[in-house]
């Protein structure tokens, strides 16, 4: 389950932030999380919750925005959207992709005290 070892990362994050701005309290954190990311939305607020015990942002709630995967298709030069690699181009059945977007994993925004 590598959602834990994420939710450690957005920890860590969150705390730099709150040595460089000096808040006090962490009420919400919204992540992005591409669909191509590897990352599983349910798991990762499971985990956020036993890693934020006893830091700033204990008690956070944490928002997922779902961002879409999104490819150049060569085969009819479009951008197209995925739900996943290796499927076929949704415009013209070509299996010619290069992912583009909807990998990224971020923290989108921080409600801090």
């Amino acid at each position: 389950m590598h959602e834990m070892a994420l939710c450690e990362g957005i920890i860590g994050i969150v705390e730099e932030e709150a040595r460089k701005r000096a808040f006090a309290k962490v009420n919400i954190v919204c992540l992005e999380i591409g669909a191509l990311s590897h990352v599983a939305p349910e798991a990762l607020k499971f985990c956020f919750e036993a890693v934020a015990a006893r830091t700033i942002a204990q008690g956070a709630r944490l928002e997922i925005v779902e961002t879409p995967g999104t490819a150049w298709c060569m085969a009819c030069s479009k951008s197209v959207e995925i739900k996943q690699r290796y499927e076929p181009c949704p415009s013209c059945g070509g299996h010619q992709l290069q992912v583009t977007g909807g990998e990224e994993m971020r923290v989108r925004e921080l409600e801090v005290d």
